[in-house]
């Protein structure tokens, strides 16, 4: 007998649609992984290795702490520094976006080929 599944419309108590709307942009996977990659990192390195622009990347950032995936560490220094890290919560996304990852990668050339008879 199949699983039903219940489906919830209001994002805020569907628990797929309210954690994919927030983490689910093109920026936020790449900070997580790039995070995972590096432990420690200050908003420059992250700027430089992403190469997003500084507004999406403060945006990106404030919504994955705001969510409790990303830590911010301001030292009282001058200049500024300040350092990001994933919590713990954070750490446990990883195994889940790295199975994705390793999916794309796989069927990329799959997908492009599809994508291109699809297109003609």
């Amino acid at each position: 007998m199949a699983k039903k599944i219940k489906i919830i419309h209001d994002p805020e108590h569907c628990p797929i649609q309210n954690v994919l709307d927030r983490f689910g942009d093109k920026w936020s996977l790449l900070v997580i992984m790039t995070l995972s990659y590096n432990e420690i990192m200050r908003f420059n390195e992250l700027h430089k290795s992403i190469g997003v622009s500084q507004k999406m990347l403060t945006v990106t950032l404030r919504t994955l702490e705001a969510d409790g995936l990303v830590s911010r560490k301001m030292y009282p220094e001058i200049p500024p520094r300040v350092e990001y890290r994933l919590t713990e919560l954070g750490k446990s996304l990883v195994p889940f976006i790295s199975g994705l990852s390793k999916w794309a990668e796989e069927n990329q050339s799959v997908i492009l080929e599809s994508r291109a008879k699809f297109n003609n």
